[in-house]
């Protein structure tokens, strides 16, 4: 039987190619979005023209009650899930000095609250099946903290813990819980930076390159099998060397 995969923010990017593994490796993959329709609904189109299996659903992972429908109307159109991919986030560059209280609110109420509420809806059908994985997306900086992203650095810090913590909760009823935190991806986030700066962050980086979205699908894909299934609260991070 085949499993099955939610992946959050998958319309574009990291989660998007995401979303294009796991089918593509017999996931039944529940693509969620919140403001790219078009992107998400052409991503299922797509992959259910291969023959695979794609569904997607509307949510704002930072609202309980959209997250609570979501999970319930993914699991009575493709059943149980049993890997969720926390994805979805929202980033911004601004200096410490010029956030707002709703700068702050905003950035943890997506990326850290939208990991607590889709976590909490999951977990009690994968407690009670003694069985589940659940991969958080955090970043390299909320390993290492990055100057002028104080809001997003604490956010993915969080997740970090969260992961660490949560790992140790549900590990009795066989469920792991891991991190990966991407380093320098070339996706959409990063399309504002100028050729100056991508050339300075390549320079930066060992392996001299931007990753791509396929080096993070890839490990999630492997944090998901049962190769991974004695890793729990860890953080990977592929970074190309950016932070060793």
């Amino acid at each position: 039987m085949s499993k099955v995969v939610l992946i959050t923010g998958a319309s574009r990017g990291i989660g998007q190619e995401a979303a294009k593994l796991f089918a593509r490796n017999g996931y039944k993959t529940a693509i969620n979005y919140y403001k790219s329709e078009n992107e998400a609904l052409e991503l299922a189109k797509t992959l259910n023209s291969e023959g695979l299996c794609a569904s997607v659903f509307r949510c704002d992972v930072s609202d309980l009650k959209q997250v609570q429908d979501m999970v319930s109307d993914c699991e009575s159109e493709l059943g149980p899930i049993d890997v969720l991919i926390n994805n979805a986030g929202i980033a911004q560059q601004k200096l410490f000095t010029d956030l707002t209280a709703e700068d702050w609110d905003r950035m943890f109420s997506v990326d850290v609250k939208g990991v607590f509420n889709c976590c909490r809806c999951v977990l009690p059908s994968m407690i009670r099946r003694h069985s589940g994985k659940i991969i958080n997306v955090s970043s390299i900086w909320g390993i290492c903290g990055a100057s002028c992203e104080v809001h997003y650095s604490a956010a993915k810090a969080a997740v970090i813990g969260l992961t660490k913590a949560l790992a140790k909760e549900v590990g009795p009823s066989n469920i792991q819980v891991n991190c990966v935190a991407p380093g320098i991806i070339d996706t959409q986030m990063n399309s504002a930076l100028s050729d100056e700066e991508k050339a300075a962050l390549c320079d930066e980086t060992p392996l001299g390159r931007f990753g791509t979205p396929q080096d993070i699908a890839q490990t999630m894909l492997f944090l998901a099998s049962p190769a991974a299934d004695f890793i729990t609260g860890q953080v990977i991070s592929p970074n190309g060397g950016f932070v060793i």
